[in-house]
């Protein structure tokens, strides 16, 4: 087995960085030749493994958070190259689906265990019209703007960054009218957010898909309606256990093509974020294509 490690080095605070050689050290005895390189950007993440396409790899182990699991998706999407996470970024949602264990020095031994017993599982992809693949949830509306305000600031460091942008965001939170066409079903809405799922985490840990699936080819869909600052701010504790999709103002569904738009098929002056990577203000049309991608070390 050929296989290569990507590591980001400033994933986590410097986790990555710091457990890197203890990982490839695990995975030498489990792989007949590995390659480890370290990439400090996205960017250069994307430029490693679109060169290691020409090197016949049998897997892709990355060593980060979903930012650098997302540059692995593309990597491996489609071509029959198997992927591999080793979480050690902060949210770690893709890592989480797969069943991986949190410490990543745990998780790369039930990585090695799993290669030795070649366990694999084929998993749906979503597919971004025109654009990236992605794993897990594609989102838009309160919570994207919250990305979108986070990304902007400078100040603070770490989570307390993302409190206050929901903070500033719940100040200014106007629902917005939402078109959806689910497998060619049109619906108008006055909304304040929609998930998309593939998989059910998003935001470090939170079930906004709690039911979803990554093999029945199918999304699934979490809308919130014309919701008021109280609403969203009594339904977040809800969000950790998933409770949430009780909500009355809450409705889901699930289809396999889904387009979002504003009035008459335009922008709505919402942006999409899939797999936490900013995807761009609405339209935007996404398709589930099961089997797109083979993993290993998922736990049933």
């Amino acid at each position: 087995m050929r296989a290569a490690m990507v590591v980001n080095p400033a994933s986590g605070r410097g986790r990555a960085g710091r457990i890197a050689d203890r990982v490839a050290a695990k995975l030498r005895g489990a792989v007949d030749e590995l390659t480890t390189v370290a990439a400090t950007t996205v960017e250069e993440s994307r430029r490693l493994m679109e060169r290691a396409h020409d090197t016949d790899l049998d897997l892709l182990v990355v060593v980060g958070g979903d930012g650098s699991a997302h540059q692995g998706v593309q990597f491996c999407a489609d071509t029959g190259v198997a992927l591999a996470v080793v979480p050690a970024g902060t949210g770690n949602d893709f890592a989480r689906t797969l069943g991986a264990p949190k410490d990543p020095l745990a998780a790369a031994d039930a990585l090695v265990a799993a290669i030795a017993s070649g366990e694999r599982t084929k998993m749906d992809l979503g597919r971004v019209e025109g654009g990236p693949w992605f794993a897990s949830v594609l989102c838009a509306g309160f919570d994207s703007a919250v990305n979108e305000r986070a990304n902007r600031m400078r100040w603070p460091a770490g989570p307390r960054r993302y409190d206050l942008a929901v903070v500033a965001e719940l100040a200014r939170l106007r629902p917005a009218r939402l078109s959806v066409v689910e497998d060619g079903t049109h619906a108008e809405h006055e909304a304040t957010q929609i998930a998309v799922g593939n998989t059910p985490y998003y935001g470090g840990g939170i079930p906004i898909c709690p039911d979803a699936d990554l093999t029945d080819g199918l999304f699934d869909i979490t809308l919130v309606g014309r919701a008021g600052r109280f609403d969203l701010v009594k339904m977040l504790p809800k969000l950790r256990t998933g409770e949430h999709v009780r909500h009355p103002l809450v409705t889901c569904s699930r289809a396999r093509e889904i387009r979002l738009a504003g009035p008459g098929g335009a922008g709505n002056g919402w942006v999409a974020y899939a797999d936490g990577e900013r995807i761009g203000p609405l339209p935007v049309a996404i398709s589930c294509v099961p089997g797109a991608l083979t993993v290993v070390g998922r736990r049933s």
